[in-house]
């Protein structure tokens, strides 16, 4: 664990800077939840007005401090926070944590005092925690170093789960929603705007930390994916599952992720790709986000998910609520396999259809152990669920205990619980035994989903530098010279004036314009096809420079290019993207001018593999004909597959931000692929 660790999850000596001696105050509380919630290291109220406050003796400036201080909890106005920075320092204070906003969130104002305040603490070698931090708060040593009003509760119970937020009002509402259902923690961090310490990198030191079996994100946006991506890593082989409830996955929710940190917020494609190639499970639900660490706790991915479970019920109608939102998540329930059939004979339980309604058997210990214990040994499913009706909320010890004999006696798959009415008894008994429970069917599917779709980190492959010169301002001819580079040749040839017509071209051909300001060419007519002589080619391409002048004046224009037409099986759009959060992505879906309409893509991190480009294209239902669909002809996948690969080694050319092919055109098994259009975005 490095220096850093102590001072920012477990500081014992904390100054107060700008502690208020009027307990109606926001700046006085602080101090007053630190008192009331046990602290028992030292803190050092600094406020230049008053010798004591709140009790305790205060200091005019962090100078006169006595000894060192691990943290300094900045609670001034806004003004006032970059003169006090070089005091933290010549303390030789390591973590400052500042609550002030009006930074990098409020404009360009706000972001250049962010600028001159980092600039000041990285010199001095002080680490910021904010601004606009609601502080820290570790449950184990009774360190509630927060001004979240969630304090005002009379106790926290403590626990193992690490949560870490950007948003310091979630941290709260995070904090009374677990505790409300018997969940500890053992610390809660507020982020803010992360200046400079981000939840990447406090994600990494919380590893390390043996109070810590789990660590939650609420994220608005990735910042230092390469700390979180090496954090991950060592987290799984530490066996402690990273679970994320990122917003922004509508284009109106990152909007106001935007608005709200002041980050640009990346495509949401991009965050899950980078997720899924992370080992990071991701949650869509804030309930899920509380649910799920006891299904995650103690267990690895899975090597080859079924994406199929077993559901035994107390209940028709919750039973079937369950099984409809985990059918919306695609998850089948599965109907019981020969060996789960004889279980449950055995044990005198009905199996009819997918689901196993047990109705009165269901309040009896014995019976619900053994359908559990026969449904954990069907090898066609990643997980039992037991539903329960009325009985979890007045017979709640009668209701789960059978589901808690069945986890004691160590089956070969986990088993989880959905409780149909209120029932914070039983759902707190079997939280306590470490069983997940679900309140809503939603939250149920949401995180059974994320458990069946969890994976380890993944073995990024080596991306060869490429030696390419690369136009300032490129257009269609310098991508497809890229292209090339990369090892997707298409032939083609340039014209720089319509009377420049190429000797030996093989008619009939497709004119474009050249233009590095037009990526949409067919907008602007700048597209002419099946062009079937020289005399036509000439006569097409001084039409289209007409056309496009008219159209688009202000484009300026470098030629024309002209290629053989191509026909093939099908169309695909093929993309890389550099995501300002997420990193280099590469992306594969149906092709065409259809293919931003229909959305049918998969993405993933680059670079990548073959096979998980090979993965990809099984992803993608507009590509799935080219398998050989209903006796349809095959394409040439594995050209497919290489041409993916090649794209994503753009991930090591830096001034490549955006390129695309679209369309991409797939031949026959075994006649490859053909570059129909290309792209290119220098960074």
């Amino acid at each position: 664990m490095t220096a850093l660790a102590p001072a920012l999850l477990n500081p014992r000596r904390i100054a107060l800077v700008g502690a208020s001696a009027d307990p109606k105050r926001l700046t006085a509380r602080a101090q007053i939840y630190l008192r009331k919630h046990g602290f028992d290291g030292d803190l050092y109220p600094v406020n230049p007005r008053a010798e004591e406050v709140l009790g305790e003796k205060s200091y005019p400036t962090i100078a006169d401090i006595p000894g060192p201080v691990d943290l300094a909890y900045l609670l001034l106005g806004t003004e006032h926070v970059e003169g006090v920075i070089a005091d933290v320092a010549a303390k030789g204070i390591k973590v400052a944590a500042i609550l002030a906003d009006g930074f990098a969130e409020a404009g360009p104002e706000g972001q250049a005092r962010q600028a001159r305040l980092l600039a000041t603490a990285k010199a001095a070698g002080v680490r910021i925690l904010g601004p606009n931090s609601m502080g820290l708060i570790n449950l184990n040593s009774r360190t509630a170093c927060s001004v979240n009003a969630a304090l005002e509760a009379e106790s926290l119970p403590a626990g193992r789960l690490a949560l870490v937020s950007q948003s310091g009002s979630m941290l709260g509402a995070i904090m009374a929603r677990g505790a409300a259902r018997g969940l500890g923690f053992s610390h809660l961090i507020s982020t803010g705007n992360e200046a400079d310490l981000t939840a990447s990198e406090i994600a990494g030191l919380l590893v390390d930390d043996p109070q810590v079996d789990a660590i939650l994100l609420f994220l608005e946006a990735i910042r230092r994916a390469d700390l979180l991506a090496e954090a991950t890593r060592r987290a799984h082989a530490a066996g402690k599952p990273i679970i994320a409830f990122k917003l922004g996955r509508s284009a109106f929710g990152a909007e106001l992720a935007n608005s709200h940190t002041g980050a640009l917020a990346g495509s949401d494609a991009a965050a899950d790709a980078f997720f899924r190639a992370n080992g990071i499970a991701r949650v869509t639900m804030i309930e899920a986000l509380l649910e799920a660490p006891a299904l995650f706790i103690g267990r690895k991915p899975l090597a080859a998910p079924k994406r199929a479970v077993s559901v035994m019920t107390t209940t028709g109608g919750g039973g079937a609520m369950a099984v409809d939102a985990l059918g919306v998540a695609g998850i089948e329930t599965r109907a019981p396999n020969e060996t789960a059939v004889e279980g449950l004979k055995a044990a005198g339980l009905p199996h009819h259809g997918r689901m196993i309604d047990v109705t009165l058997a269901g309040t009896r210990a014995d019976k619900v152990q053994a359908a559990l214990s026969a449904l954990a040994a069907d090898p066609d499913t990643d997980l039992a669920l037991s539903v329960i009706g009325s009985s979890a909320q007045f017979r709640p010890h009668d209701a789960v205990a059978g589901i808690l004999g069945a986890a004691r006696s160590g089956l070969a798959k986990p088993v989880a619980a959905f409780l149909v009415p209120q029932a914070d008894v039983s759902l707190r008994m079997l939280g306590e035994a470490g069983i997940a429970a679900f309140r809503t069917p939603e939250s149920c599917a949401d995180v059974i989903r994320a458990f069946i779709e969890w994976q380890a980190p993944r073995a990024v492959p080596a991306a060869p530098a490429l030696a390419h010169a690369l136009a300032a301002r490129p257009d269609e001819a310098d991508a497809r010279r890229l292209f090339e580079a990369l090892g997707l040749a298409t032939g083609f040839a340039v014209m720089a004036t319509p009377d420049a017509v190429p000797e030996g071209l093989r008619y009939p051909v497709a004119l474009k314009i050249l233009s590095p300001d037009l990526a949409h060419k067919t907008e602007v007519g700048g597209v002419a096809l099946n062009l079937p002589d020289a005399a036509a080619l000439k006569a097409a391409a001084t039409e289209m420079l007409a056309r496009v002048k008219a159209r688009a004046p202000h484009a300026t224009i470098t030629g024309f290019l002209v290629q053989p037409m191509a026909k093939g099986l099908a169309e695909a759009i093929l993309g890389f993207r550099r995501d300002p959060e997420s990193g280099p992505v590469v992306l594969v879906g149906a092709g065409g001018v259809m293919a931003e309409l229909h959305r049918d893509t998969a993405l993933r991190c680059a670079p990548l593999s073959e096979a998980e480009a090979h993965a990809m294209i099984a992803e993608v239902k507009g590509l799935k004909p080219l398998a050989g669909w209903r006796g349809l002809p095959k394409g040439d996948l594995d050209a497919l597959a290489r041409a993916i690969v090649a794209v994503s080694r753009l991930a090591a050319v830096a001034e490549v931000s955006e390129a695309e092919i679209n369309p991409l055109i797939v031949h026959a098994e075994g006649q490859g692929v053909t570059v129909a259009d290309a792209w290119v975005v220098r960074a």
